[in-house]
């Protein structure tokens, strides 16, 4: 026989609405309670039916994920599976499951998404990117519809609730560690200019320069995909330079990885020859040969944080906007040495 709400609540000596409070996880019951209700429900096996809750209440209890790319693409990167994995921890506490973008292209994703917002299959969506006047983020606002960013929106971030580091601050630091063990020829790998956060680092970058009063040389500025072989070519290029540099700033740890391939296969040693700060301080920092100095950029409290927003923006629509931003700090592991080469 199926167990009811009516049955839990007898064993709970409560009343029925109870138990529905408790399972939508009110909080207006006491946490007292819903210890009492909870144990009935794991006493008796009850499951809620949450299809048919969703539906009764017009919600779907789905959060939409939306990639910068395609699916397979950005998997590849570490970073992507750690950010659901804190999303998906925050899903998992209110009782909501994910669903995630496909789609090749640009315009597919987008399409994509669009489907997925007018079938009413999600309740709201979090982008893990933020991108230079992005239509989707546009269609999202003009139609008022739930939705969080990872990283600084480009226009209007007041109006919209994000969550982010301080990447200019953060590059900058990381710039000024390498300036401080003595590199004066330090380069810049980031990802596509088209994305905030490799704005922000590379101000960042420049800043920390300008102020030990070190020039800005455009040719040591490199823009790849962060992806392993974006690191390979970036790292061709710069040897290629009659003044290649000395140490390097990577805007992602598998970038950094496929520096360190391009080194050892050209017979260069890092830290000997040259120097390396990363970002994100995910396995491959630690596993990598040598362990890479990377910038802890605290992806799961990223993920997570999006997700915990965004489920209380769908709950209550005047939340109000937030801007959150996660501390950074660099784990300094042996990538990087003192170089006096002029």
């Amino acid at each position: 026989m199926n167990v009811t709400i009516k049955d839990v609540a007898k064993r709970a000596n409560v009343a029925p609405s109870t138990v529905s409070r408790v399972i939508a996880d009110s909080p207006r019951i006491s946490e007292k309670t819903k210890r009492k209700v909870r144990e009935a429900m794991k006493e008796l096996g009850y499951h809620p039916n949450f299809i048919a809750r969703s539906l009764a209440n017009q919600s779907a209890q789905v959060i939409g994920i939306v990639m910068p790319s395609s699916a397979n693409q950005a998997l590849q990167n570490p970073f992507f599976p750690e950010v659901i994995r804190g999303i998906s921890k925050a899903a998992h506490e209110k009782k909501y499951a994910l669903q995630m973008s496909t789609g090749e292209k640009e315009d597919e994703i987008y399409e994509g998404v669009i489907e997925m917002l007018q079938g009413r299959r999600v309740d709201g969506v979090i982008l893990l990117y933020s991108r230079v006047n992005d239509k989707l983020m546009k269609y999202l606002q003009q139609n008022d519809f739930p939705f969080v960013v990872i990283g600084k929106p480009h226009q209007k971030a007041e109006e919209i609730t994000h969550v982010d580091n301080d990447n200019y601050r953060a590059a900058k630091e990381a710039t000024q560690y390498l300036i401080e063990l003595g590199h004066e020829r330090i380069a810049f790998v980031g990802g596509n200019v088209s994305y905030l956060v490799t704005v922000d680092r590379l101000l960042g970058y420049e800043e920390a320069l300008k102020e030990a009063g070190l020039p800005y040389r455009t040719e040591y500025v490199m823009h790849e995909e962060f992806l392993k072989e974006g690191g390979q070519e970036a790292m061709k290029e710069l040897l290629s330079l009659d003044e290649p540099p000395t140490a390097l700033v990577v805007a992602d740890d598998l970038m950094a990885l496929g520096v360190l391939n391009t080194l050892d296969e050209m017979g260069l040693r890092v830290p000997d020859d040259i120097s390396i700060v990363s970002f994100n301080n995910t396995l491959l920092a630690e596993i990598s040969r040598p362990p890479l100095t990377s910038v802890d950029i605290h992806i799961f409290q990223l993920g997570y944080e999006a997700g915990k927003n965004l489920i209380e923006r769908i709950a209550n629509p005047n939340e109000p906007i937030k801007r959150i931003i996660i501390p950074h700090h660099l784990i300094k592991r042996f990538s990087c040495d003192y170089n006096s080469r002029k």
